[in-house]
């Protein structure tokens, strides 16, 4: 879940429906370009293990206007090839252009009075506008990574150059050397996503052509690097980059001062940039889209029963002991990246240790019954697998696992979380490791990513460090209620909904800034438990703790960050409309 495509994706759909919704007062028609890189095959990734093909089916064909039509010609004269597609959403058309940057090694291109790549000319002119010693960066481990994202970024550059510059008959970019004074050109903005592409609006800024340009930063490099020790770098004012800084990279991403606004997705991230590169931005967070207004209450119960059954068949049938009946099964679960530290492992595997402590009181004191069996899949993989075991994940050999997977699987182990003990009796806890991407092939419980979550009693998401987490809104949306980290930008984005400031009980948030480890891996257990003991003794309360979760998530949809997003690229801003019965 997540990702840098999901927030792209849902600002141009959210936009493009706000245009066709009449809030925007313009007389032209817009149109919105989404650009990024085309894998045309295996090993056209920078990333070879991946082996990502670009995959462009589901769109339409572009029939490009005037302008566009020329650039894309532009295009395909110097060589650079550029895959293209459609889609509408309402009377909104979005376009994809897809740049297959994996070629410029091979294209022919002219700089300076000399021949050479087009590849060789991007650096070169890199090295002059910005000092980016390409030479060094490219031989680094990661530099087919930083060849890529700055052929991209060039890419997206010329696009907006060329757009420009077929719209304008007096515009010439050799005629410009500084935008001091220039004035946006209202025609065509820039939003950029993340360090891979911000060379296109630092690029721009050099060569002064007058767009308006936004970055947003999701992470930083050097705090992702540092993880959970960024906290500590921010309250001492440590500017100083942690060992394992990605130097490449970050020269990318340090690009992002050039752009005219810079954005952060939450406060956390906003802060790193002004402690590592000297950056002041605001703070546009994330959101979701929900179409439905209400829970698919009978989704929930469908997958709920479906994850039981699978879970007391192959318990029984790999691991023997006692048949946990169905019904006693109270599934929770966590996902994210393979992350060790930085998202919690520690942390959570040591609160369901202290939730089996909890549950065994409950259960001494008469408050819940014996044969209650809490089960929290951790979902997290170094990659997809195939060819996978009959009964997987409960049936899980240590050979399908790889890297810090198993990592993990001892980290469970160590703490008697695995199944030995539950299926004796002894144990009321268990954490299961799921080392694979969900989707309805995946050769476990076969279901997507919705489903699992909407079957769930509860999601724990424990992160040490995390920009955003967008995974605590998608489990809102199924209604499925969770527990979260203070540390991550949601928390943050939390405290600005004030329509729902009386009913947050559907999502707790543990502080794990301000207490100690112990009492943070308590608050974890006792929130779990706040839900589970809901679940099965108070069904209409739990129900609302559900609603709960999934208003705020409802609450918290594209359309607030993307007005402001589109207010910052083109200086427009959205007419409130008023409701035509409180005239």
């Amino acid at each position: 879940m997540g990702g840098i495509w999901n927030v792209i994706h849902e600002e141009a759909q959210t936009l493009a429906a706000l245009f066709g919704s009449g809030q925007l007062d313009t007389k032209e028609d817009k149109e919105i370009l989404v650009a990024g890189p085309y894998y045309a095959h295996r090993g056209a990734d920078w990333n070879r293990g991946l082996n990502r093909i670009t995959d462009m089916e589901e769109f339409k064909s572009l029939n490009p206007g005037e302008e566009l039509r020329k650039t894309l010609e532009s295009f395909e004269n110097s060589g650079i090839k550029v895959f293209t597609g459609s889609k509408f959403i309402g009377s909104t058309k979005i376009g994809y252009l897809q740049f297959q940057t994996s070629d410029f090694g091979k294209i022919l291109s002219m700089y300076q009075g000399k021949e050479m790549n087009l590849e060789s000319r991007v650096k070169a002119e890199a090295y002059e506008h910005f000092g980016l010693d390409s030479l060094r960066y490219e031989n680094m481990p990661n530099g087919p990574e930083y060849t890529h994202y700055l052929c991209l970024s060039y890419a997206i550059s010329e696009l907006v150059r060329l757009l420009i510059s077929t719209n304008s008959e007096n515009f010439r970019t050799s005629d410009l050397t500084s935008t001091q004074d220039f004035i946006p050109c209202p025609g065509v903005s820039l939003h950029c996503h993340e360090f891979g592409v911000l060379y296109a609006p630092a690029r721009l800024k050099k060569l002064g052509i007058p767009v308006n340009t936004v970055a947003t930063l999701h992470a930083t490099l050097p705090g992702r690097t540092a993880g959970y020790n960024a906290i500590r770098k921010r309250r001492n004012n440590d500017s100083t980059w942690p060992p394992g800084v990605p130097e490449n990279l970050a020269a990318l991403e340090a690009l992002a001062s050039y752009a005219d606004t810079v954005t952060a997705v939450g406060e956390s991230t906003r802060q790193e940039a002004r402690l590592f590169y000297g950056i002041n931005g605001i703070v546009i967070r994330n959101g979701i889209t929900i179409e439905p207004d209400k829970i698919n209450w009978d989704l929930k119960e469908r997958s709920l029963e479906r994850i039981r059954k699978f879970l007391s068949e192959n318990l029984y049938k790999y691991h023997g002991g006692e048949r946990i009946e169905p019904e006693k099964i109270i599934p929770i679960f966590t996902i994210s990246r393979l992350e060790v530290e930085n998202k919690g492992y520690p942390d959570l595997l040591d609160s369901l240790v202290a939730l089996e402590h909890i549950i065994k009181n409950n259960i001494l004191e008469g408050h819940m019954q014996e044969e209650i069996r809490v089960i929290c899949f951790l979902i997290t993989a170094e990659g997809p697998k195939t060819n996978l075991p009959s009964g997987f994940p409960v049936n899980l050999p240590k050979e399908v696992l790889v890297g810090n997977e198993l990592r993990i699987q001892q980290m469970i182990e160590e703490r008697e979380l695995d199944f030995p003990k539950m299926v004796r009796g002894k144990r009321s806890v268990a954490a299961l490791l799921y080392p694979q991407i969900l989707s309805s092939s995946d050769g476990g419980l076969g279901m997507e990513v919705g489903e699992f979550m909407a079957g769930c009693c509860a999601g724990i998401f424990p992160s040490r460090y995390d920009p955003f987490l967008l995974t605590g809104l998608e489990a809102g949306k199924e209604g499925t209620p969770s527990v979260v980290s203070r540390v991550c930008g949601f928390s943050d984005a939390i405290k600005t909904i004030e329509s729902l400031k009386e009913a947050l009980g559907g999502v707790i948030v543990v502080d794990n800034i301000g207490l100690s480890y112990y009492e943070t891996v308590l608050d974890y257990a006792l929130a779990v438990s706040y839900f589970t003991r809901n679940f099965i003794e108070d069904r209409v309360k739990y129900k609302l703790l559900c609603r709960e979760a999934f208003l705020l998530a409802k609450d918290m949809d594209w359309k607030a960050p993307t007005e402001q997003y589109y207010e910052l690229i083109s200086g427009t801003r959205f007419c409130k409309q008023e409701n035509s019965t409180d005239r």
